[in-house]
């Protein structure tokens, strides 16, 4: 493959978004940890498109990174997996690490969360992007390095010569997570997982990275997974949104179905913790109550009744499965009182009266009235003084 053909990407085949590219059907990811098996993926199924993008969105331990690992193989040794994973019509879940080589870097890759310790930091970051070049795409040596400094220049960054024999510490964090892109597309990959790419970025470097991955992906026509907390991050960039908790998917729908109609609790919590930049200054966050659970030995029922405002007793004592909408398939939720139910909706009232209650400035008091003044009340008549000294008898 040709240099100018690894900054083209793949060539699009058929109308873009109408090929499945991945499947994901049934995935079980375990840990076995001295307390026994933890489940960190329990039972996940998507489809990806080409050319399409899909949110993955959830707290921390939800499972989200775990499910991108279990797709690409990239799991320790105590890790059990089941399921079946396609790429490309193929079926990938049981090949070897050598055959998963073969995969990483021209078919799919990943962005990590932390560029610092995602690159090697005693080694020059030309070294790192001209690394895979060669073993993948047999390239020469010279080759690699143009290839390299033209993939530094794609995704901005200055004076893409001088940069090619840095070391990442003498790089800002923006600078080295734009790196590890280059990294990541260094090949012209497929399928892209992006886990976390912003997180350990300002407001305003955030945006250019989330802009940059954007253009890359039109320009390579790459399918994209995009792993975040923040519901923000993936409403304008991705096609299809997936809600993880506990391992498991609780709501999945296209981006607009979501936030037009979201159904499950979860879901409504996390938009909720979102700030508002209408909000009064001071106005105090929504945080989700509770603390995620265990994953060792996770509660019966539904796994976010604990901290569902919305739970009944059923929730406790059944797991509600994901279920589609009938007049929406493509929108699914595993929730028995699903955001707007009549079940639901007095319950959330209450709550909404009593967060306005908490947020609402103090009364200011009332100025008091004006007193009129009084006369002075008259003096008491007095007892003759019986001192010899005034001179009365």
């Amino acid at each position: 493959m040709s240099p100018q053909q690894v900054m083209d990407g793949p060539t699009p085949s058929g109308i873009p978004g109408s090929g499945t590219l991945l499947e994901v059907r049934d995935i079980v990811t375990q840990f076995r940890t001295p307390r026994g098996l933890l489940n960190a993926v329990d039972g996940v199924s998507f489809t990806l498109d080409r050319g399409r993008t899909l949110g993955i969105v959830g707290e921390s331990g939800s499972g989200k990174s775990v499910l991108s690992r279990s797709v690409m193989g990239l799991l320790p040794s105590n890790a059990i997996r089941s399921g079946h994973v396609t790429f490309e019509g193929r079926e990938i879940t049981g090949l070897s690490k050598d055959e998963y080589r073969s995969l990483w870097g021209d078919e799919m890759a990943m962005i990590f969360q932390d560029p610092m310790t995602a690159l090697n930091p005693v080694m020059k970051i030309g070294k790192q992007i001209t690394e895979s070049l060669r073993f993948h795409l047999d390239m020469n040596k010279q080759e690699a390095k143009e290839t390299a400094i033209a993939l530094l220049r794609a995704v901005k960054i200055p004076e893409a010569d001088k940069r090619f024999s840095s070391y990442p510490h003498e790089m800002s964090g923006g600078m080295r997570q734009r790196v590890v892109i280059a990294v990541a597309l260094a090949c012209g990959p497929k399928l892209l997982f992006a886990d976390e790419p912003t997180t350990a970025l300002d407001v305003t470097v955030q945006a250019q990275i989330l802009d940059l991955l954007a253009d890359q992906q039109r320009e390579r026509y790459m399918a994209m997974i995009l792993v975040t907390h923040d519901l923000g991050v993936v409403a304008g960039r991705a096609d299809e949104i997936a809600v993880m908790y506990a391992g498991r998917i609780v709501e999945q729908a296209p981006t607009a179905g979501l936030f037009q109609q979201m159904r499950h609790p979860y879901t409504e919590a996390l938009l909720a913790a979102i700030p508002k930049l209408d909000d009064p200054s001071h106005t105090r966050l929504m945080a989700i109550g509770g603390r995620p659970p265990d994953l060792v030995d996770p509660p019966t029922g539904c796994s976010f009744s604990p901290r569902c405002p919305y739970a009944q007793q059923r929730c406790h004592e059944e797991r509600p499965e994901l279920t589609p909408i009938p007049d929406s398939p493509a929108h699914s939720f595993a929730c028995f009182y699903p955001v707007g139910s009549p079940e639901t909706e007095e319950i959330r009232v209450q709550i909404e009266a009593r967060r306005m209650m908490r947020t609402a400035p103090p009364a200011a008091a009332s100025p008091a009235a004006p007193v009129a003044p009084t006369a002075p009340a008259p003096a008491e008549p007095t007892e003759p003084s019986a001192d010899p000294s005034t001179g009365a008898n």
